[in-house]
């Protein structure tokens, strides 16, 4: 048993806990963050008192609210055979649906809060989201395992960053000392910008997992696993490599957005400013003098820095997509480290058979 309980993890640390066997949502995610989910969940007991209301009557609501989640559970436990007020001993999904349902339900009973309920039930399904996807897939795992490997995959990535960040720099450049992408960028309302933002991560993300399942497929065949990978322990190799693959696109976003604002503080003065956007712009933070000048980020530069950023990072996805060489650089990498995790996974499963 404890060799098993090292392999386990091991598994965990890099970020495939889905090769542990008899590894469940249900018995091994969401029953682990029962303590936190109740939590939650009896804070959100409080979504049935409005404001507005007396004390005596948030009181009666509040009591009334903490009645019908008492009910619910109760009703709950029953139908599973368990004692009244008894702790779940798995999670699953009917469960999940009362944490979702139940509380969203109380400030439309108590109130009419349409917006309360509606922001509850999407910040519990978030929650569980997260929960999900960092216990579940250990996706903080991932993450430190894929950065700790980020610079080697980069230098692995070199070719195809010789090629793709010229040109892309220069059409960049193009775009940045443009004056309609100046004032597209530094008129955009601060929520539009995210949302922008958040179309090019989304539409990048896309391209990035079209292509998941062959490198799966094909980093499976190149390290020869056997047993062959079931279903879900290949998505968890996938996300391994999403993230990986990920973390590369966002390093290439952050350095040309800060080349740009370091270009623009220096290259962009308030007179061009002016000429674009018909004001100097709102400063961010005190200029720095330098060389007897004064050197001046604006909220403007950083919205357009961002947006060249964001829009870099939608292109070298894309550039990640179809260049073979990199396709096969990254894959060698990758096969590298993983091939002992695939090896420790047999002498895992032949343990567990002995």
């Amino acid at each position: 048993m404890d060799e098993q309980a090292a392999f386990e993890r091991r598994f965990r640390r890099a970020g495939l806990p889905l090769f542990i066997e008899d590894y469940t949502a249900t018995g091994d995610v969401f029953t682990r963050a029962v303590p936190l989910l109740a939590l939650v969940f009896i804070g959100e007991v409080l979504g049935a008192i409005d404001l507005d209301w007396s004390v005596w009557a948030n009181l009666g609501a509040a009591a009334g609210g903490l009645a019908i989640v008492l009910g619910a559970l109760a009703l709950l436990n029953r139908l599973r055979g368990r004692r009244w007020l008894a702790v779940p001993e798995d999670v699953g999904s009917v469960e999940l649906a009362g944490f979702v349902i139940v509380p969203a339900v109380l400030p439309l009973i108590f109130g009419g809060q349409t917006t309360s309920a509606l922001v509850t039930a999407l910040f519990n399904l978030v929650l569980l989201a997260l929960i999900l996807g960092v216990v579940g897939f250990g996706l903080l795992s991932i993450v430190r395992w894929a950065a700790g490997r980020l610079l080697g995959q980069l230098m692995a990535s070199v070719v195809l960053l010789v090629r793709a960040l010229p040109l892309l720099l220069l059409f960049s450049l193009v775009l940045f000392v443009n004056t309609e992408a100046w004032q597209v960028f530094s008129t955009m309302p601060t929520a539009f910008l995210f949302l922008v933002f958040g179309l090019f991560t989304a539409l990048g993300s896309v391209f990035i997992i079209a292509r998941l399942p062959r490198e799966v497929a094909n980093l499976e065949r190149a390290v020869g696993t056997e047993p062959p990978l079931e279903r879900r322990q290949r998505v968890n190799v996938g996300l391994v490599m999403f993230v990986s693959q990920a973390l590369q696109v966002l390093v290439v976003a952050l350095s040309v957005a800060g080349f740009f604002v370091l270009f623009g503080a220096l290259a962009i003065g308030p007179e061009v400013r002016e000429s674009w956007l018909g004001s100097t712009g709102t400063d961010f933070g005190p200029a720095i003098p330098l060389f007897g000048e004064d050197v001046q980020v604006t909220t403007e530069l950083l919205a357009v820095s961002a947006g060249i950023g964001a829009f870099s990072a939608l292109y070298y996805a894309i550039a990640v997509l179809t260049d073979a060489t990199y396709r096969d650089e990254f894959l060698e990498e990758l096969t590298s480290e993983m091939t002992d995790t695939f090896q420790a996974r047999a002498e895992y499963l032949a343990a567990r058979a002995a």
